[in-house]
């Protein structure tokens, strides 16, 4: 690190679990977020501004007006931008020594698994079960741990998913995904606008931690808050041995 990095990311230097050879870390990775809505936004602002050395970010919509309320990566001079060359913009303006690659398209098949094979951690921050069961297939394969996060209306949810430890669950464990489960939409049901600023900064929390090997992460656990009362509750995840996608990756 240069004098100008040393100086930028001296409060996470101070940390003893962290110091320069974790921050070193941080710098060496690659976050690969799915989705720059709100979870993405607070997620990416927080990894960004951490000093994690590549970001990419993967979203085919664009800014709408709608989005303003919570959506925090983009602004009322972007409606109408694709959002992920709005939170480019954005996180460049944060860090402009960190790399960030903007992707307007909805990946799937080979080119999501060329993705998540690049990076380091991945950051689910979609909002739609389609897609999560997509990444979720992709991480498992390429042993990449996968922060998931979700938010709808007050009630929030994330865990970690790492299949770098052949006894931990996956996401297909705790929602399979040979069962339908009814996807819920803000733009029918609403969200409360800091709760996804709760979970997407988790998230960032969670790749952090992973990215440095410090602390315990969530995988195993699924964490929920009641955002009306700001009661957390806890659940424990174990490893389906009949899973679909992770048992019989073991």
């Amino acid at each position: 690190m240069n004098d100008q990095q040393l100086l930028r990311y001296s409060r996470h230097i101070l940390l003893d679990e962290i110091d320069i050879e974790g921050q070193e870390k941080l710098l060496a990775a690659h976050v690969l977020i799915i989705g720059a809505g709100g979870l993405g936004s607070p997620a990416a602002y927080y990894l960004a501004s951490a000093g994690v050395g590549t970001i990419t970010l993967v979203d085919d919509d664009t800014v709408d007006l709608t989005n303003l309320q919570r959506q925090i990566l983009h602004t009322t001079q972007r409606v109408g931008q694709a959002k992920a060359a709005s939170g480019k913009q954005t996180l460049e303006e944060i860090n402009p020594t960190i790399e960030v690659v903007a992707l307007q398209e909805r990946v799937s098949g080979e080119r999501l698994d060329e993705l998540v094979r690049s990076a380091t951690v991945v950051l689910d921050c979609c909002d739609n079960f389609a897609t999560r069961h997509a990444v979720n297939r992709a991480c498992v394969a390429n042993k990449v741990p996968l922060v998931s996060g979700a938010a709808i209306k007050f009630d929030g949810q994330i865990s970690v998913f790492d299949q770098r430890d052949e006894h931990a669950p996956c996401y297909s464990c705790l929602f399979p995904q040979d069962q339908e489960f009814e996807d819920v939409n803000c733009g029918t049901m609403g969200v409360f606008a800091p709760l996804v600023g709760i979970v997407g900064s988790m998230q960032a929390a969670e790749a952090l931690k992973l990215i440095v090997g410090i602390g315990e992460s969530l995988a195993g656990r699924l964490l929920m808050l009641d955002a009306r009362t700001m009661e957390w509750s806890s659940i424990k995840i174990r490893r389906n041995a009949k899973c679909v996608v992770c048992g019989q990756a073991h």
